[in-house]
């Protein structure tokens, strides 16, 4: 297994960056650009956000199946396709005629992309000592919000000066060069066991790891903290580009730079997580995302700000912790409980991101607030039952 602070573990680590880059800036790229979206199709704002939703579905439902196809094909060839495959469509959908056709293109974007994540983390888990795994998974999620970042700045200011349209087709232009980065510095698996279970025995593999309780939680838990995330991300721009604030697009990208919190969280708080115990960290991340989320509904733009900066900086904590905690829960088939967890991560994301579109149009931005602070009791929730579990389980290594 390979150790923190070896030239292998710097490469994996860089590798990874680039692609946590790529996946984030390349599906959220339009979050910041549904104003825009919306009027050039004459759409209401849930209607809007399906441009988000329908990737991340369909990254969901794929991310089920990849994950047996990465144990016949290796984890490096379909990380790699993963993210030139995606990088090409959203170029294309800069071209998309119609409402239709880009909904068409980013659903291909979302199949596309769910080769990535789910089997990026399954490669930590079996190339990354344990001990390590917390910082490493930290170092790819911290690609994650830089990309988020960068995606929704780029785009942002490439709208204002050019159209929506040419913001999105520079993005597939960027995660193609980020593809070549990945490509040459990723290291082959060194512990990859090549399998080929059949569609039949997939099923069943999935299915197995939904009888584990603890699993379940985690999966409760992807769920819950993307579906707030993605919620409160994607209606943001509609409250700050609407009275009384009426920021321009750059300005409202620009504002994405709280994803950096998430880039200190993510590191830092997987090592917290190393250290004190994942239930005990897990439930101050929901903390500090649940105080965020009430900041915004003070009407002063700065602490609105300092809102979104706690909301992100709990929310890449919280998903850093318990995408790591997958793996090490899981004791046999993790591609397969990886898999699981990210297409509940993903359906949160659908489901909340719409959902909560329909919220913000009868009730407002106390709507969206609500919606979380709902969240919020169901994640301490659930952290009290991992930590319970963790109690009845005798173990020798204290790594959960």
């Amino acid at each position: 297994m390979i150790q923190q602070g070896t030239k292998t573990f710097r490469n994996i680590s860089l590798a990874l960056f680039a692609a946590g880059f790529v996946t984030f800036a390349l599906l959220y790229s339009l979050q910041p650009l549904m104003p825009e979206i919306s009027a050039a199709f004459d759409i209401t704002p849930a209607h809007s956000s399906l441009t988000l939703s329908v990737s991340t579905v369909a990254m969901a439902i794929t991310m089920l199946f990849i994950g047996t196809l990465s144990d016949a094909l290796g984890r490096r060839f379909i990380m790699t396709a993963s993210l030139v495959l995606s990088s090409i469509i959203a170029f294309l959908s800069a071209f998309s005629q119609g409402y239709a056709d880009l909904l068409l293109l980013r659903v291909l974007q979302g199949v596309a992309l769910a080769g990535l994540p789910a089997t990026a983390m399954t490669y930590l888990s079996e190339e990354i000592e344990p001990v390590s795994l917390g910082y490493a998974m930290g170092l790819y999620i911290s690609g994650n919000s830089i990309g988020g970042l960068a995606g929704r700045f780029i785009s942002g200011v490439i709208t204002d000066w050019f159209s929506w349209r040419a913001a999105i087709g520079f993005i597939g232009v960027l995660g193609l060069c980020a593809a070549v980065v990945f490509w040459l510095v990723i290291p082959p698996s060194r512990n990859f066991i090549k399998t080929s279970p059949g569609l039949t025995k997939a099923l069943a593999l999935l299915w197995s790891q939904c009888r584990n309780p603890r699993l379940l939680s985690l999966y409760g838990l992807g769920f819950l903290l993307m579906g707030g995330f993605v919620t409160l991300f994607n209606y943001i721009g509609f409250e700050l580009t609407g009275a009384p604030y009426h920021l321009s697009q750059s300005l409202v990208g620009s504002l994405f730079v709280v994803y950096l919190m998430g880039t200190v969280s993510s590191t830092w708080m997987g090592r917290l997580a190393d250290r004190y115990g994942r239930s005990h960290v897990l439930s101050i991340t929901i903390a500090i995302i649940l105080a965020g989320a009430i900041c915004t509904i003070h009407p002063a733009l700065w602490i609105k700000i300092v809102g979104l900066g706690l909301f992100a900086f709990g929310f890449f904590g919280g998903h850093s912790i318990a995408s790591s905690w997958v793996g090490l829960v899981a004791d046999n088939h993790k591609s397969q409980a990886n898999a699981l967890y990210l297409f509940f991560y993903y359906v949160g994301s659908s489901v909340s991101g719409t959902g909560g579109g329909y919220l913000y149009s009868h009730f407002g931005w106390i709507g969206i607030v609500g919606m979380i602070g709902a969240y919020a009791v169901a994640g301490f929730a659930l952290c009290r039952f991992l930590l319970m579990g963790q109690k009845q389980q005798t173990t020798d290594t204290p790594i959960y």
